[in-house]
């Protein structure tokens, strides 16, 4: 008996160190992190049944999405956020642990709340511009900020950058839900959406980050479309105004996510 115990166990010791090994390798694979601004935290889908501070809800696409892959998620995306809350605050969450990283972020250093009042209000074609004036002379070098406190402080991360979706159809319509802007500032804002998305993928693809584009799963669900994945301007709730709704998280951005991390 005594060499039987011998015998087995340096058995039993390898495989605890094994099963240790792999409950480890498990436990980090499933460390999520999701950052960002309002079209992260869930906007638009009115609710904030997890953080009414930050709009955070169970009808955004972190939550949705580890839910899905059954990963522990830390979600510190929140409405308003800009690319220095991310650098300053947000990527505090971050560790060398930290397997996924998703994000939204370059809306809110660009003026999209200025846009919104402006398009459906007195109209928006000097805030395009200044929007654009900040895509071209700001935003890459703020995203490049970001993008680096990121790898610094999670290295071992795939990190998922999402741009943002068209909310107009091209040639634009309109609606109810498009009150306020006309054919040619729908035109221009749909620009203004390319630009930002491709500033946004150009850095992303420079750090090594992938890039998740949402609006091959936008297409045919504008503001004015029947299953629409943006919403237009809701009076009732005006901060849900132009962000995703339940269906763009569930049916557009998950799947953008999923087509790129399985």
């Amino acid at each position: 008996m005594k060499r039987l115990a011998r015998s087995v166990a340096p058995i039993v010791g390898a495989l605890l160190i094994v099963l240790s090994l792999t409950a480890g390798s498990a436990f980090a694979a499933d460390s999520y992190v999701a950052l960002g601004d309002s079209y992260s935290a869930g906007n638009g889908a009115n609710s904030t049944n997890l953080d009414s501070s930050c709009n955070r809800n169970t009808y955004a696409y972190p939550y949705l999405l580890s839910q899905q892959k059954g990963y522990a998620l830390t979600f510190v995306a929140c409405a308003g956020a800009v690319t220095g809350d991310v650098i300053n605050s947000q990527s505090n969450s971050l560790s060398t642990s930290t397997r996924l990283v998703t994000m939204t972020i370059g809306g809110n250093d660009i003026g999209f709340t200025n846009l919104i009042i402006a398009c459906t209000t007195l109209g928006c074609a000097s805030q395009i511009a200044s929007s654009q004036a900040k895509i071209n002379n700001e935003l890459p070098a703020k995203l490049n900020s970001t993008y680096a406190a990121i790898r610094a402080k999670a290295p071992n991360a795939r990190v998922v950058i999402l741009g943002y979706g068209r909310p107009f159809a091209s040639p634009s319509r309109t609606c109810l839900g498009a009150t306020g802007v006309s054919s040619d500032e729908e035109t221009r804002l749909t620009t203004l959406v390319d630009s930002l998305d491709n500033t946004i993928k150009t850095r992303a693809l420079a750090y090594g980050f992938s890039y998740a584009d949402v609006n091959p799963y936008w297409a045919g669900h504008d503001v004015c479309a029947s299953n629409p994945f943006t919403n237009g301007l809701t009076l009732l709730h005006t901060a849900d105004s132009y962000h995703p709704t339940r269906n763009g998280y569930a049916s557009g951005d998950v799947p953008a996510i999923r087509s790129i991390i399985g």
